[in-house]
């Protein structure tokens, strides 16, 4: 599938609602507006990917709304060339934003089959990253710090692994709370002591879950 003018007048029109949502980032409006949110899409969905709505994806999962994509990513601020671990690759969407924002993206994904599949399409897009499967909740401590982390899973709790990977200076947006709805966290990361915590809304997702991955 292609990436027509009919896919980028409904992309243009998503972005602008986005806008009038509250969204004042323009660098990440325009990220989102270059990515083609429904070669993301499962099939029965492609029809609604310009639609301000979260769709189900593969191995029980989804891609976020474009509000919450846009929304965490503004929070979480990512300035070029600068290293972002990403918790929860899902669709690979999350990561083509940040992508397209000229970040150094690290994405690891605990489901094996979302693993492959979103790899091998963000490779064949023309997106570079580093892709990686295991426990999100670990991180990847071999390649901290990170300048900034971003979770697209709710946890339960902040994982403390995420936090001592996170560079000083650096930020971190978390979804935190249970599977009936979580508090988006800011930590900012001033020392190593130092670290302020504010919340920024509520919002729903999928579960983070700790010390489990899926398929072989």
């Amino acid at each position: 599938m292609r990436d027509t003018y009919r896919h980028k007048g409904l992309r243009k029109k998503l972005i602008d609602s986005l806008r009038e949502k509250g969204i004042n980032n323009e660098e990440v409006l325009n990220a989102m507006n270059r990515v083609p949110r429904h070669l993301f899409m499962d099939s029965g969905f492609i029809e609604h990917s310009y639609a301000d709505k979260a769709f189900p994806i593969a191995a029980g999962q989804t891609i976020s709304q474009p509000f919450t994509v846009a929304f965490q990513t503004a929070l979480l601020d990512p300035v070029k060339h600068q290293k972002v671990l990403e918790v929860g690759t899902g669709s690979g969407y999350q990561a083509a934003v940040l992508i397209e924002l000229g970040t150094r993206v690290f994405t690891v994904e605990r489901i094996r089959e979302l693993y492959h599949s979103s790899r091998d399409h963000l490779v064949s897009l023309g997106y570079k990253a580093g892709f990686y499967f295991g426990d999100g909740y670990e991180g990847l401590p071999a390649f901290a710090p990170f300048d900034r982390i971003l979770v697209t899973a709710g946890a339960k709790e902040i994982p403390e692994k995420l936090v001592a990977q996170l560079a000083v200076g650096g930020r971190m947006v978390i979804p935190v709370g249970s599977r009936l709805g979580q508090k988006m966290i800011l930590l900012e990361k001033k020392d190593e002591k130092n670290i302020i915590k504010s919340e920024h809304g509520h919002f729903a997702f999928v579960p983070l879950l700790k010390g489990k991955t899926n398929g072989t």
